[in-house]
């Protein structure tokens, strides 16, 4: 092959799509084997997710969410850490939202107290990422077993406080007790009501604005500081790195602080935005979703934020094609998902070549003899 240079928008933009595309011819094959046309199926999931104003607060609820945990993992990939973990994060996140909330939430005003509850969320994330970060760079554990490990603990942790501390009295259910009202992070379709602007009520909430500003965060943070620059020069080659001055110890800590900080803002959007009180299993794989998020996203802000988008599509497209074909079980969704992930990771650069190798032939060369022109 020619040593032309492959641009970029390639493989961040051509391959995910044919990825993507492929997916969906695949999952057209399984609806036409369940007894399904796909165009009909694929028109009420577009008008489930889309079509009216609830349906689109849904899709952007579930957006939101996929793009706090998408954010996290692709922060650690940048640093060739693999945090398996997010799902403990965001789970411990509610713990702190939940203590911030109960404890000054008849105190404070909201101009006060949300921002504390963000930092809460913020720092239980962290703290449930710093352990494994910390048992890796110092221990040689490995990061992967270490987050999954975590995982279960966070799950463990939040049961006993369920059950055993924050549980009201008198009450038999696992969850806490309803946050005040001034610790709730405001509805969308309220602050639109106050511009004159009428949407249906839906779990949308301010959150999804936050996870736009954080992804935002991540590209400077990456792309245009020192510590991003360190990250990046880690994950790249850790002996250079190291070689270079770097510590690998302080890099490691960072990253997976940032990255915990980021899943566990997660709990803003679900427990803060919407429920208003800490749940047992809230974060319902989000946190495993996020790894796919990212991987498909390119681990940039902007690929992570189309990725959510169309995750969000399929989760509530997905629920609208269970109600309106009442033969298709709602867990078709996690084969669609599947089948994204598996062509988006598993198969990522099955086109890859042959799609560089048009490139190549048809475009490179043009360009070349209009050059040499």
């Amino acid at each position: 092959m020619s040593g032309q240079r492959i641009p970029g928008w390639i493989n961040y933009a051509v391959i995910p799509v044919l990825n993507v595309l492929m997916a969906f011819l695949v999952s057209a094959l399984v609806f036409v084997y369940i007894g399904i046309s796909p165009l009909d199926a694929a028109a009420v999931m577009w008008q489930g997710a889309f079509g009216y104003s609830e349906g689109w607060g849904y899709t952007l609820y579930y957006t939101t969410g996929f793009i706090f945990t998408g954010l996290a993992v692709a922060v650690a990939f940048h640093c060739q850490l693999f945090n398996i973990g997010g799902e403990g994060q965001a789970y411990f996140a509610g713990l702190g939202v939940a203590i911030v909330s109960l404890t000054l939430g008849d105190v404070l005003h909201p101009v006060v107290l949300i921002p504390l509850v963000i930092i809460g969320a913020g720092v239980f994330g962290a703290s449930w990422a710093i352990v494994p970060a910390y048992l890796q760079a110092k221990r040689g554990s490995h990061i992967v077993i270490t987050t999954i490990m975590f995982n279960f603990i966070a799950a463990s942790v939040m049961a006993y406080m369920l059950v055993e501390v924050l549980k009201p009295e008198h009450s038999m259910a696992p969850e806490s007790a309803t946050f005040p009202e001034a610790s709730w992070i405001p509805k969308m379709h309220d602050v639109l009501a106050n511009f004159g602007i009428n949407i249906t009520s839906s779990p949308l909430n301010l959150s999804f604005i936050f996870a736009l500003l954080c992804a935002v965060f991540v590209w400077l943070f990456i792309w245009n500081t020192r510590w991003g620059y360190e990250i990046r020069a880690q994950g790249a080659n850790a002996s250079a790195a190291k070689y270079a001055g770097i510590n690998p110890v302080k890099v490691t800590l960072l990253t997976m602080g940032v990255s915990g900080m980021l899943a566990g803002f997660f709990a803003l959007n679900v427990i803060s935005g919407d429920m208003h009180q800490l749940k047992l299993s809230y974060v319902a794989g989000f946190g495993f979703t996020g790894i796919a998020v990212s991987l498909m996203g390119r681990n940039h802000p902007v690929g992570i934020i189309l990725a959510s988008l169309l995750f969000g599509f399929l989760y509530q497209g997905g629920a609208e094609l269970a109600f309106e074909f009442p033969g298709i079980d709602s867990k078709i969704i996690v084969v669609l998902q599947g089948l994204i992930i598996l062509f988006s990771g598993a198969l990522e650069f099955m086109f890859k070549p042959s799609v560089e190798g048009i490139y190549l032939k048809f475009f490179a060369s043009k360009q070349e003899e209009t050059q040499n022109a």
